[in-house]
């Protein structure tokens, strides 16, 4: 049982903060969250910005050095229009994976909101960062600010060489492709992008020494016959089925020149960075919220906050963790503060007071009795599909009003899969995972082939879930810069995985002087 020390004096008093008021609560927050939490973090920056800095680390995917694009100019006239209008407010705070963790926290913030920022993000975010196997597998924290870094004056440079209409419009179509620019299954650890600017550099010798061995496979004019090993050569030399698109392009597009070919690293190795991030957003907001509400309560206890400054957090707190109803017109789908707060806490529950439902459903953590052992071993172990799968449980089902519905376009009506009893349960736990896995949100589109033998066309399979197709317009987009890109025309088929049939066909051919390419210089 934890001890309660009262201190002398409250942190602060007032909403009112300076730089020595912040290194208080810096470390009496440090204090409670690695001694009493039991938290593993990374040393903390803390950087205080403007409103406008603010805005402008949303444009820009919230990451510091980043490379210019039009898009991130469009974002903050955006979001400024909406924030100065009182449509929109602003996160209290942006919080960077990296080694040291960066967490960036707004002047107009009161003291209050400073110190529940600096325990949510410094602490419960840079905690789930440095432990989770997901982003420990994917992201290399101590690298991607030296990357950053490099990315940059990398584009700056093509720009000013090569011009930034055609910098930008190939940024334009690797954005394109962010989605489907991530390997999805694990091969190595990650990358060193420490050394990635070396890296670059040999890159662009050997291009300038080698020529594309891909084309010395192409039949001579008097083949007859196809020759099998030439074409598993072809397929291997190409690692076809390949579903990292930008990544094949990057390697293989013929007509592509180095500073391109880099341009389509860089992008993708930032797409690989926020990859984890798309897989954890339940746990990680659930981590850092719960972490925060510990930090204040226990900071409260010892008087090191007011009455004041507690009912000015609990105000802040309840409004982040509402769940409107499905009825209620803010309803915009389950808030990931909301289901990950209340599931730690679940958990928290089960570990030190469980009932009989618990012991049954949970019977490895019921009654456990350290709960923040039990929570530090989930934040590490799971990812948003499988925490779902294995901790969701009969309480918060009810608590959230949660049940299975099913809509199938060959029937007239929707139908009840699943109420609150024992199946139930089961049926709306997968059926909410479900909702998280990457695999069952983003289309399975992967490179199946290249027509060597004639017109070099590029061959896309999109292997479709429960035969739903892709909207037609944005694929229509998309596949255009995949052939701007490749140089030759491209066909995406959407395939039924059931018998291999072709549902619908898509088809693409390059347009001329989009991409300044090996055939034009």
């Amino acid at each position: 049982m934890n001890v309660i020390t009262r201190v002398d004096r409250p942190l602060f008093e007032g909403a009112e903060w300076d730089f020595s008021v912040i290194q208080r609560v810096h470390d009496a927050i440090q204090a409670v969250a690695v001694n009493e939490l039991g938290l593993d973090v990374y040393p903390n920056q803390i950087e205080v910005i403007s409103t406008e800095q603010m805005l402008d680390a949303y444009s820009s995917i919230g990451m510091p050095l980043f490379y210019k694009h039009w898009s991130f100019g469009k974002h903050f006239a955006r979001n400024e229009a909406l924030y100065r209008a009182g449509m929109q407010g602003l996160a209290y705070e942006i919080v960077i994976n990296s080694n040291p963790c960066i967490s960036y926290i707004m002047e107009e913030n009161t003291a209050t909101m400073q110190t529940l920022v600096i325990a949510h993000a410094a602490f419960g975010h840079n905690h789930f960062f440095k432990n989770n196997y997901v982003f420990q597998q994917w992201t290399d924290a101590d690298g991607i600010l030296d990357y950053l870094e490099f990315a940059r004056g990398y584009i700056a440079t093509c720009e000013e060489r090569y011009g930034e209409a055609a910098v930008e419009r190939l940024l334009d179509a690797a954005h394109a492709l962010m989605s489907h620019a991530v390997h999805r299954y694990p091969r190595k650890r990650v990358t060193d992008l420490r050394m990635e600017e070396k890296r670059a550099r040999d890159r662009r010798q050997y291009d300038e020494e080698m020529f594309n061995d891909l084309w010395r496979t192409v039949p001579h004019k008097g083949a007859k016959k196809k020759d099998k090993s030439v074409e598993e050569r072809r397929r291997a030399l190409l690692q076809l089925p390949q579903e990292n698109i930008l990544a094949f392009l990057e390697r293989s597009a013929p007509r592509l020149v180095p500073w391109q070919r880099e341009i389509l690293r860089i992008v993708r190795q930032i797409a690989q960075y926020f990859y984890p991030q798309g897989q954890t957003k339940l746990m990680n907001e659930g981590c850092a919220t719960y972490v925060h509400y510990r930090i204040m309560q226990r900071l409260h206890q010892t008087g090191a906050l007011t009455d004041g400054a507690m009912v000015e957090f609990l105000r802040s707190h309840t409004n982040v963790v509402f769940q409107p109803e499905f009825d209620d017109p803010r309803y915009s789908g389950i808030n990931p503060y909301a289901l990950g707060f209340a599931m730690m806490r679940d958990i928290a529950r089960i570990c030190t007071d469980p009932k009989d439902e618990d012991r049954e459903w949970f019977p490895a953590i019921a009654g456990r009795g350290d709960e923040m052992a039990v929570l530090r071993e989930v934040w590490a172990n799971y990812r948003d599909e499988s925490f779902v799968l294995q901790y969701l449980s009969p309480r918060m089902i009810r608590e959230f009003g949660l049940f299975h519905v099913l809509d199938d376009a060959s029937e007239q009506h929707l139908r009840v899969q699943a109420i609150h009893d024992e199946r139930g349960y089961r049926k709306i736990q997968r059926a909410l995972a479900r909702q998280y896995d990457v695999a069952y949100t983003t289309p399975d589109i992967q490179v199946v082939d290249v027509n060597l033998e004639g017109d070099r066309k590029l061959i896309l399979h999109h292997r479709t879930l429960n035969r739903v197709l892709l909207e037609e317009k944005d694929t229509k987009l998309v596949l255009q810069h995949v052939a701007d890109m490749w140089g030759y025309d491209v066909v995406l088929k959407e395939i039924d995985p059931a018998n291999d049939s072709v549902l619908k066909e898509h088809a693409a051919t390059p347009r001329p002087g989009i991409l300044p390419t090996v055939g034009d210089t």
